[in-house]
């Protein structure tokens, strides 16, 4: 079996430690796509848990679907105090997750932690903020989280923040939907350089994207994303995008998400597994095998029902190895990759 490292999931919303009626993450669970039990029955040891900030109240009547596309209206800007609030409950939710698990799981915030997990047979969490919502322009919530071991930060989700520009939701749309990063989005990112958080791009707008790229010194990683050649959502990356990772040596990490996979752009988990294949080949030809990765969006989204949670994660393999790809290879994009770009992002 080929063990995967995954860069991203949603999964916190879910945990017993979070909400009352939450599930076990350490027994087998029905719900959803995570639990350890099925982490391990797929070969995933480890991954990125992304703290993200669902609104107080849920929007309405947000989404326009006309016979040639979608569009989902862009979400309002979160209170901080709210959003620091939620950010706060997930990160003790995680600690005691990992307090409770008696060294089945382990919050790691380096290479060398997550190896030790892995030889340990524990599961390795990574911790990351899907959105920065929860962190004021003088950084000292940046910092305070580093030292709580957050190592990953998505600038936005779909929705703006302070510091910059989400993409609305929409297919078929460019990315290039709004204004770039904020004087303080600038700052984030110089920060967070600083700090060695790695940054994530995914949900990032087109021109937030490109003041990343210009004013960041460490690798372009976008967590969950996909190939807008193939599907044209505002959520996948271009070609121009997909170059510039390449040049800074970054990763991709291939979302599941369906929406985001077929070039019609349907949430249909009727999907098969090889137009999922198709995306890695592309990006794989587009930007190298050191550059590409997994980054499911399990618990976010709708995955194809070839794979239906974690225990199928070796489908994807399966997929992989029928598209082409020989086991080296696939044991880069399951694992070594997201390795390596931790290591020159986190340099430690």
């Amino acid at each position: 079996m080929i063990e995967i490292f995954d860069g991203h999931n949603d999964t916190v919303h879910r945990l017993l430690e979070y909400r009352p009626d939450g599930i076990d993450f350490l027994t087998r669970s029905s719900d959803g796509h995570l639990d350890l039990p099925r982490a391990l029955d797929g070969g995933l040891i480890g991954g990125l848990f992304a703290m993200f900030v669902h609104p107080e109240q849920r929007p309405t009547d947000n989404l326009t679907v006309t016979k040639t596309g979608y569009q989902v209206r862009l979400a309002d800007a979160l209170d901080a105090s709210y959003a620091r609030r939620r950010t706060n409950g997930m990160l003790d939710a995680l600690k005691n997750l990992e307090a409770r698990a008696e060294g089945k799981v382990r919050i790691a915030t380096s290479v060398e932690e997550i190896k030790a997990a892995r030889g340990a047979g524990s599961f390795a969490i990574v911790l990351h903020m899907e959105g920065a919502d929860a962190i004021d322009t003088d950084m000292v919530e940046l910092e305070n989280l580093y030292h709580d071991g957050l190592r990953s930060l998505g600038l936005v989700w779909s929705r703006p923040n302070i510091f910059g520009h989400g993409v609305p939701f929409a297919w078929p749309s460019s990315p290039d939907t709004g204004p770039g990063l904020t004087s303080a989005g600038r700052d984030l990112v110089k920060a967070c350089n600083w700090l060695r958080i790695m940054i994530d791009v995914s949900h990032l707008n087109e021109k937030g994207f490109w003041d990343v790229a210009r004013l960041s010194d460490a690798p372009l990683v976008a967590t969950h994303s996909c190939a807008h050649a193939i599907c044209s959502s505002t959520r996948n990356l271009t070609d121009r995008q997909l170059d510039a990772i390449r040049a800074s040596d970054g990763v991709v990490g291939v979302n599941f998400s369906v929406k985001n996979v077929r070039p019609d752009a349907e949430d249909n988990a009727d999907t098969p597994l090889h137009m999922l294949a198709r995306h890695f080949r592309y990006l794989v030809d587009r930007i190298g095998i050191e550059r590409v990765a997994i980054g499911s969006d399990f618990d976010g989204t709708i995955v194809p029902a070839a794979i239906k949670d974690a225990s199928g994660l070796q489908n994807v393999i399966a997929a992989l190895l029928a598209s082409g790809f020989d086991e080296d290879s696939i044991r880069k994009i399951a694992f070594d990759n997201w390795m390596r770009v931790f290591q020159l992002t986190w340099r430690g």
